[in-house]
């Protein structure tokens, strides 16, 4: 069973940030078992902080139950309870949502076999099977031929087109009229989807058309109009498949900035898909992620955390492009840490440095605008 998208459009973002319902949008629980608000947990942080093509009812961790997921990320309340099972997610519904989405990005990328007992249920219960994993569950034959029984859909989020439609780097990326910006990193699961997530809206709300173009399944599944699952697809065809959405996103939407999401981090050595996005978007600018309190590569214990400013040599020598900005994942640090965390990677590297969860998110704006200036002659659009 291939993938399958939602209904489109189930959302549309309006120029002031303000998101339109325009057709019933699916509603879905996010499972996230063990991992909420941890690093394995990203893609159910994300969907909670951010969704467009669905509306979570609620997340599914028996370590957290009872809890708030808002309070738990980001210590405000956001209505979106986390619940022990499935079982208490149904208590008391209305109806059966119409989605389980799989919240984590395990480093194996593969399904366990408790985690299969959850989804087997879901799908027995009629609910469709949203996944970003490598292990692709359409293929699977047993949730397979459960899901056909059922008659409910399994929506694979990385498995890539045929390598038959792909498409080579040929350049026309170049021709793109708006500005390019890649978020990077200092490492993987830093924050560099919330991070754009955060930029683009604020970009949109003082009138600067911007499109995010997702390059991971968490944003895929938050409904980016344009993006590709980079790590699903064969090397040869990173670069022209990131051109390729770029360029329609251009064609399409005709927008004054194109962020595009990054993975991993350049300099990390078990990851190489920075160095795609780099090639594939030819970013005239870069904002740089970075967890001043992490110490080492997560998931790797044996790497340390690279210093930002050699990050940023990384990537300027490695592409034609400038680092314009830093923008600080808080994690484990106090208010009065991240204030000088701030003040003091500003004086070091000469650039702006914020917080895009704890900050004001003009400061985002401010900082393509700084780079940018040619963008401050479009007119601003007073936020609602």
């Amino acid at each position: 069973m291939g993938p399958q998208a939602p209904p489109s459009p189930t959302m549309i973002g309006s120029p002031d940030g303000s998101i339109t319902v325009t057709e019933k949008v699916p509603t879905a629980v996010v499972y996230c078992e063990g991992n909420f608000g941890q690093i394995d947990g990203k893609t159910a942080n994300g969907l909670v902080r951010h969704s467009q093509a669905y509306r979570i009812l609620s997340v599914i961790d028996s370590t957290l139950a009872g809890r708030d997921s808002g309070q738990v990320l980001d210590n405000v309340s956001n209505r979106v309870p986390i619940l022990e099972d499935i079982a208490v997610a149904l208590d008391g519904a209305t109806s059966i949502p119409d989605t389980l989405i799989y919240g984590m990005a395990p480093s194996n990328g593969k399904l366990s076999l408790s985690d299969r007992e959850v989804v087997l249920n879901a799908i027995a219960l009629g609910m469709n099977i949203v996944s970003g994993l490598h292990e692709y569950l359409g293929d699977d034959l047993e949730i397979s031929a459960a899901a056909q029984a059922a008659n409910v859909t399994i929506r694979d989020i990385r498995k890539p087109r045929p390598s038959k439609d792909m498409r080579l780097f040929d350049g026309s990326v170049a021709n793109v009229g708006a500005i390019r910006i890649a978020v990077l990193g200092t490492d993987c699961a830093i924050g560099k989807r919330t991070t754009a997530t955060v930029l683009a809206r604020a970009l949109n709300v003082r009138g600067i058309k911007t499109i995010l173009v997702g390059t991971g399944q968490t944003g895929l599944m938050q409904g980016a109009k344009y993006g590709v699952a980079m790590d699903a697809v064969p090397p040869q065809f990173c670069c022209g498949e990131l051109e390729r959405v770029i360029v329609a996103a251009s064609g399409g939407e005709t927008p004054d900035v194109i962020l595009v999401e990054g993975q991993g981090a350049l300099s990390h050595p078990a990851f190489c898909t920075s160095a795609f996005i780099l090639r594939g978007s030819q970013p005239q600018g870069v904002i740089l992620q970075h967890a001043p309190k992490r110490a080492h590569r997560c998931d790797f214990p044996a790497f340390p955390m690279p210093d930002p400013k050699d990050e940023i040599v990384l990537i300027e020598a490695f592409s034609d492009t400038q680092v314009i900005g830093l923008t600080i994942n808080h994690e484990a640090m106090t208010e009065s840490e991240v204030d000088l965390a701030i003040k003091t990677l500003s004086r070091d590297l000469c650039i702006p440095v914020t917080d895009a969860l704890t900050r004001p998110e003009v400061q985002l704006a401010d900082m393509v605008l700084s780079a940018f200036p040619q963008l401050r002659s479009i007119p601003l659009v007073a936020a609602e």
